[in-house]
């Protein structure tokens, strides 16, 4: 069964993965697999809290560094390659602790996702369509293929409108087909990560400042290229909108001095942190502990064996969470 520690940036998800790695591992061993989406580049370490290689205690890691700065990622490339991971691991009769805070990512790997492709013939004709006889029109067509994806959408977001349009035709199938579902394709237990909003607040403020002073500014200038105000290859798209990254680029503009480019980057992690609560609160399968337990890994391990074991309650309404201030 598959292992996953979700949560919120700054409860302490890598540790905790590390811990259960070690516990979990015998008699074949236990590797885990990152599922953060910037811990995927190359160069990206300290601004992503990655865990250096001689801190992980011999764990054998998975999609971390695989991505150059200037490439954009694709969850669907993710999720096909971290399978693949994750069928490796069985393979060798081995557990595969999955670690991060990317929903998507998460999802797309441990879930039945499917990532339908695109066709830009198709595409353009409804594009043109939608400027000829208008996005009400179209979404009237949607609404006769695919009412529930229709009421979901809404008249108004025409690219959403033409994207599921778009696939309709591609695949044949209703596009709400090829949404996610909460079905574990592989045996799973999910165990989330969560301490109450004044605690997080004041973690992710400790976990700037402890980035400050490991050389963020440094990182990312090694980075960014001239233009961006560094002396590197540079960041795409993708990279240069990570947290920790974006508030630095702006600073190297001339936009914004260093000491609001560093508050920036305190109140988007916390912004970022709720989104990702946001996400994993949905998910009624996760099990939420509180970060902050003096006995978190043996928590953590009775819920994996309770779950080895086929004898894991639904979580429901989960008491932790409610205490917690969620």
């Amino acid at each position: 069964m598959i292992v996953a520690v979700v949560g919120p940036t700054a409860t302490g998800k890598s540790d905790l993965a590390l811990d259960l790695a070690e516990a979990l591992g015998a008699p074949a061993g236990a590797e885990i697999v990152n599922a953060d989406a910037y811990q995927l580049y190359r160069g990206m370490d300290v601004g992503t809290a990655k865990v250096p290689v001689a801190e992980r205690r011999g764990v054998v890691h998975h999609q971390l560094d695989v991505l150059d700065p200037l490439q954009d990622s694709s969850v669907a490339r993710y999720q096909s390659e971290a399978r693949a991971d994750v069928a490796a691991i069985a393979a060798r009769g081995a557990r595969a602790v999955v670690v991060g805070g990317s929903g998507l990512y998460v999802r797309a790997l441990l879930d039945h996702l499917d990532f339908p492709g695109t066709d830009p013939a198709v595409r353009a004709r409804l594009e043109e369509r939608a400027e000829r006889e208008g996005r009400r029109a179209l979404h009237a067509e949607l609404a006769r293929l695919d009412p529930a994806a229709a009421d979901s959408i809404g008249p108004h977001n025409t690219r959403r409108i033409v994207r599921a349009l778009e696939v309709i035709e591609i695949t044949g199938a209703p596009y709400t087909a090829n949404l996610p579902r909460q079905e574990y394709v592989r045996p799973a237990v999910q165990i989330g990560l969560d301490c109450d909003r004044t605690t997080l607040d004041a973690r992710v403020e400790r976990r700037v400042a402890h980035m400050w002073d490991a050389g963020l500014v440094d990182e990312v200038r090694a980075l960014a290229s001239p233009d961006q105000g560094g002396t590197g290859p540079g960041l795409g798209v993708t990279a240069a909108r990570a947290v920790g990254y974006a508030e630095l680029l702006r600073w190297f503009a001339g936009e914004v001095t260093e000491a609001e480019a560093r508050e920036a980057v305190v109140a988007n992690t916390r912004r970022l942190a709720r989104k990702q609560m946001g996400w994993f609160g949905r998910d009624p399968r996760v099990h939420w502990l509180d970060a902050g337990a003096d006995d978190l890994v043996e928590q953590a391990l009775a819920v994996v064996r309770a779950a080895d074991a086929g004898d894991l309650p639904a979580p429901g309404e989960d008491p932790v969470r409610r205490s917690l201030g969620s």
